[in-house]
């Protein structure tokens, strides 16, 4: 028997035990969730039913700076600075105060005559306003007859000689939004330039020589763009009509200061390839071909000559804004001597106070 309980296998039986309780950290943490899910909803929920100006309340409520906030201070001006005997402020007694209140009639005098006084400024502000658009339009006509002056010179160089003339045909100047627009344009089997290159023939050199001949005295300054027509530029690898554009204005710009154009009035140097064409309805067209010089206006590239501020500090010691604005004050001046040699009473106010006038007091005081 003994033996038979020796060859009994030994079973031993693992139990594994349940982790057990966590605790309820977590319930915390999800109902604090729950509690920012349900308030960030109920916001959407006021967003979407609120107007704008209730929005507004809102952000001016919480807004500690807003003037809202408080709108009349203690005594001493600061929060529990003490009481006044004013009317603002803290409220001592039920009494009357012993500074009475201005009239009511009184306040309407002095505030039409506050009135009155900044519409005198308005009008003599807006004459001078008036002024300065009349110097702005001045300087503007001004420009525009030194360009029709400057088309006419180039015009009759062009008359000078017999080279020049042959060359007209290749010569275009108008008036542009930006400037004074010259344009020197390639003709069917006559071009300014060789083709595919930047190199411009001897003929071109003149052309634009005579133009900075007469462009140079001028005080504006100049953009040169370059201008190609549609036809692919297949000749080089990685060379198209914006690089051969940009070229072309570029060798212009070198003839132009070579002939002693004044460097700090080159603006700007811009290839355009076939994006501003001549001739839109037929882009293959030679004539689209072209370099153009505009002589830019004062007013796009100094803006500042033509600001208010400035055209006011230029004619600070101007005859005719000084006699405007004299002849304004001397009006105004007489007619506060004609109200005070006329002043009446006012019916409805104190005894022996001028309207609008601290000369006298109403002779009583008020005690609470």
């Amino acid at each position: 028997m003994a033996e038979e309980d020796d060859k009994r296998p030994i079973i031993i039986k693992k139990i594994n035990k349940a982790d057990g309780h966590h605790g309820g950290a977590w319930k915390v943490a999800y109902a604090d969730f729950v509690t920012a899910m349900m308030a960030f909803f109920l916001l959407l929920w006021l967003l979407n039913v609120t107007t704008d100006e209730e929005k507004n309340a809102i952000s001016n409520y919480f807004d500690p700076s807003h003037p809202k906030v408080s709108q009349s201070e203690s005594g001493a001006g600061g929060v529990l600075g003490g009481l006044t005997m004013s009317p603002q402020g803290a409220m001592a007694s039920q009494a009357n105060p012993i500074t009475p209140p201005a009239p009511v009639n009184l306040q309407l005098s002095n505030r039409k005559l506050s009135t009155e006084q900044p519409d005198g400024q308005k009008e003599v502000r807006s004459k001078k306003e008036q002024i300065i658009e009349q110097i702005k339009e001045q300087k503007r006509q001004q420009e525009q007859k030194e360009f029709e002056k400057t088309k006419q010179q180039i015009l009759e160089k062009m008359q000078s000689s017999e080279e020049l003339q042959k060359l007209s045909k290749h010569l275009r100047i108008d008036m542009t939004p930006e400037g004074l627009r010259i344009q020197v344009i390639d003709r069917d089997g006559a071009p300014m330039f060789p083709s595919g290159s930047s190199f411009m023939y001897q003929k071109t050199q003149d052309l634009i020589a005579m133009i900075t001949e007469v462009i140079k005295t001028l005080p504006n300054e100049i953009s040169i763009r370059g201008h190609t027509d549609s036809v692919p530029y297949t000749s080089r690898q990685n060379y198209s009509n914006w690089e051969l554009s940009t070229d072309r204005a570029n060798s212009s710009r070198r003839v132009i200061l070579d002939n002693n154009f004044p460097y700090e009035q080159v603006n700007n140097v811009v290839g355009m390839a076939d994006t501003q064409l001549f001739l839109p309805d037929d882009p293959t067209n030679p004539q689209n071909r072209r370099i153009s010089v505009i002589l830019l206006k004062e007013e796009l590239t100094n803006p500042a000559a033509y600001s208010n501020d400035t055209i006011e500090t230029e004619m600070e010691d101007s005859d005719l804004l000084r006699q405007e604005i004299e002849g304004r004050n001397t009006d105004a001046t007489n007619q506060d001597a004609e109200d005070g040699g006329n002043a009446s009473m006012d019916t409805e106010g104190p005894p022996g106070v001028p309207i609008g006038t601290f000369k006298r007091t109403p002779g009583k005081v008020q005690f609470p």
